[in-house]
């Protein structure tokens, strides 16, 4: 049976947090049963931390169907993520297998360049995806805009602008995604600004489980993907592991959202950097190995050691669990704690001057931080999780605040950060009020290689 094509709603089932299987027939009730029990054996670690939360009533997952002026054949999901200095992956997926082919250019409706790529598909228990299409074009322009058509399929016409080569540059932050009625009002003041990379540090589809969700979320953010880069890495709600029934984690993500790690000389699609105008950008994975004996240490190791500050002045991290916390959501997880137990002496050798993490579905603004205390060459730590998920807000927090926590607010926004040269950079964080983007927090940032007493 192929599900791809199934967009059946079904019933929400909640245990402290939400649970979502299919269960298509009568035959599958005890398999149905059997999820739900491996479910809770696989994220039983997330349930002691899921009742910290004092959350207002969940907002609705919204479900975006395909289109009717569609076919088996038109390109949908679209999105694009950077490869390299100057190539370009275009992601979609279709029903029925079409050529794997982007023709694009530099005029709308004419095409003189053509690219080709492979074509996929996964398996998810009972559920089969559409065809999975990966083409990576290039060489590109900087600062450009490209007009491009999917597998030869003239009704839909995309196009996107490169990024700058040179500062300055601009980057939409938002964590933990998902697709609800604050998600389409997170993205459409995302949509008004003039962003020029998209940065989303883990929990994208909210999924769990529920695979046709990953087709709705990427027909949700389709309008945004495909016209500007999205460089994600993944959270805990792509895990998506199920004890002896579904034994590989990240099945879906890996599949729909490549990422340019072999680039970066990494192994795995979970952890990778890239660099765009003058900000060398690294992708670290909350929840794969990460002890220094890990396969992800030693290649940061290795990454942080190429990094050229002349060239790239400005380093950002983005993880998904944050090392620093004052929420009283997700305290004491192996995957903040020993993550910084293990890596943050890395990026604090190497001058890191931004981390930004997802989880806590609220918004917190750190000082400059190392070991706990207030470090003026240690990196700004930001929690932006706040992007629209359906489990609602983390309105609780430590009291009395620590003094390393400068700002937090439990509404759901976005952040921009703003590049503007190799010293300075402007830093936003967008409250959601409704329908206005409200601007609540800002702040300048000054990179380390322009602090003299950091000694880069």
């Amino acid at each position: 049976m192929n599900l791809f094509r199934n967009n059946r709603n079904y019933t929400n089932h909640s245990v402290f947090f939400w649970i979502r299987f299919r269960c298509h027939c009568t035959s599958m009730a005890l398999t149905g049963s059997l999820l739900a029990i491996a479910f809770l054996f696989s994220f039983s670690g997330l349930l002691r931390f899921g009742i910290s939360y004092d959350r207002p009533p969940p907002r609705n997952t919204l479900s975006v169907p395909l289109s009717d002026d569609l076919d088996e054949s038109s390109p949908q999901q679209v999105h694009i993520s950077l490869v390299g200095k100057d190539k370009m992956r275009i992601s979609w997926i279709t029903e029925d297998e079409t050529p794997a082919t982007v023709d694009y250019g530099v005029t709308k409706g004419a095409y003189n360049f053509s690219a080709s790529g492979s074509v996929s598909s996964y398996n998810y228990l009972m559920y089969t995806s559409g065809k999975i299409y990966d083409v990576v074009i290039g060489p590109l322009e900087p600062n450009t805009l490209y007009f491009y058509r999917c597998g030869s399929n003239s009704q839909r016409e995309f196009s996107f602008r490169t990024p700058p080569v040179r500062l300055p540059i601009e980057f939409a932050v938002v964590g933990d995604l998902g697709q609800t009625e604050w998600t389409k009002s997170t993205l459409e003041h995302i949509a008004g600004s003039t962003f020029d990379v998209m940065l989303l540090p883990g929990d994208l589809s909210y999924a769990d489980l529920d695979q046709p969700l990953w087709d709705s979320f990427g027909r949700l953010v389709e309008p945004l993907a495909s016209q500007r880069p999205w460089m994600v890495t993944q959270g805990n709600h792509e895990i998506e592991k199920i004890p002896v029934i579904h034994s590989q984690s990240f099945t879906s993500y890996n599949a729909r959202w490549h990422m340019p790690f072999e680039e970066s000389g990494s192994d795995s699609n979970l952890y990778y950097s890239f660099e765009v105008a003058g900000v060398h950008v690294i992708m670290l994975g909350s929840y794969t190995d990460f002890e220094i004996d890990s396969a992800q240490y030693k290649w940061l190791q290795a990454d942080l050691a190429k990094v050229d500050r002349n060239r790239t002045p400005w380093i950002v991290v983005l993880i998904h669990a944050p090392w620093y916390n004052s929420n009283t959501a997700h305290q004491g997880e192996y995957e903040s704690d020993g993550m910084k137990k293990s890596m943050e002496g890395l990026l604090y050798g190497a001058h890191v001057d931004v981390v930004f993490a997802g989880h806590v579905h609220a918004y917190e603004r750190f000082s400059r931080v190392y070991s706990d205390k207030a470090d003026s060459c240690g990196p700004v730590h930001i929690t932006i999780g706040d992007g629209g998920n359906r489990e609602g807000l983390a309105s609780k927090y430590i009291d009395p605040k620590p003094e390393i926590s400068l700002f937090r607010e439990a509404s759901f926004g976005h952040g921009r950060f703003k590049v503007v040269n190799t010293s300075h950079a402007l830093w936003e964080w967008h409250r959601n009020d409704d329908v206005q983007s409200i601007v609540a927090d800002t702040v300048w940032l000054r990179s380390h290689v322009s602090d003299p007493a950091c000694k880069v």
